[in-house]
């Protein structure tokens, strides 16, 4: 198993496709010059990296941490997006002649994630779409998700949680690293801030001790999180146990992990900017970044 320095190092590295300076690795990776370079020495003692470059060991080292798959959640109505979402499902929705789903779906293909999970119920047709840009995709169809909250979506799809990124399937994101390739540990994106009314995650030396709607001097929480093979059946585990609770039907799945079953999980942030992506919430802001709404 690699420690956590000797795996962000690995996969800089790796990522990059080219020798990098000491220096740029402690940019990349935000440790300093000398961890760095002590890091370097272990990993080509190890064979995991030489000339600068990673190994075929060394390739074999981060196969345990290689993401599996990508499961979307994409069965919702879009209340906010109407008229819109009347005709079209939020996540295919075109922004500048792009679907809004389709910035993930490059990113995942981009980083060799071969499994694509789309779980689908409004429209659901219509999804079929994708399938002449992405064959790979495996629909699976949730027909409860116009009577429960989205944790309805996440027990239709709970089995394939493992080794697996769960998203939400309407964020642009401009920066294709937030779908990486390899993850270390369980974790979910977050942008840190002063003040949010979204989903706000609260964490110590970067661990999450909690979460509410709305709060200060946390993380604005973005729909995009990692479960390793573990966590992922904890996880299952969890959904469907809350989900037949009275008034289960009712939570978004973010609320299993993050809240009820918290104790199950150790969970990390990993910290993204607003740079990063783009939320479209409501009508305003799709017609404020593509005129051709404004019509």
């Amino acid at each position: 198993m690699l420690q956590q320095k000797e795996f962000d190092i690995l996969t800089a590295i790796e990522y990059a496709k080219k020798t990098m300076t000491q220096r740029g690795l402690a940019k990349e990776t935000g440790y300093s010059i000398g961890t760095v370079n002590s890091t370097l020495l272990v990993l080509e003692e190890k064979g995991f990296v030489k000339n600068g470059t990673v190994t075929a060991s060394g390739l074999s080292a981060l196969e345990p941490y290689r993401v599996k798959r990508i499961v979307f959640i994409a069965a919702g109505f879009g209340t906010r997006l109407v008229p819109i979402t009347l005709n079209t499902p939020k996540p295919l929705v075109r922004v500048k002649g792009i679907r809004i789903i389709d910035t993930m779906l490059d990113a995942a293909v981009a980083a060799g994630i071969e499994e694509i999970i789309i779980v689908r119920g409004y429209l659901s047709e219509q999804f079929d779409q994708l399938l002449y840009k992405y064959p790979n995709i495996k629909f699976i169809e949730n027909p409860a998700y116009n009577e429960a909250n989205n944790i309805s979506s996440a027990m239709c799809a709970r089995y394939y949680f493992g080794n697996s990124y769960i998203c939400e399937a309407d964020l642009i994101i401009h920066n294709p690293k937030m779908i990486s390739k390899y993850q270390y540990h369980s974790n979910y994106c977050g942008v840190k801030c002063d003040r949010t009314d979204d989903w706000c995650l609260y964490a110590s030396k970067g661990r999450i001790t909690g979460v509410s709607v709305g709060g200060t001097d946390g993380y604005r929480m973005v729909g995009i999180s990692y479960w390793t093979e573990e966590d992922g059946r904890k996880l299952a585990d969890c959904i469907q146990k809350v989900y037949g609770m009275p008034g289960g039907k009712e939570k978004y799945w973010d609320n299993v992990p993050l809240d009820v079953c918290k104790d199950e999980f150790n969970l990390s942030v990993r910290e993204c900017s607003f740079d990063d992506f783009t939320e479209i919430d409501t009508f305003s802001e799709l017609k404020a970044l593509d005129g051709v709404y404004n019509v």
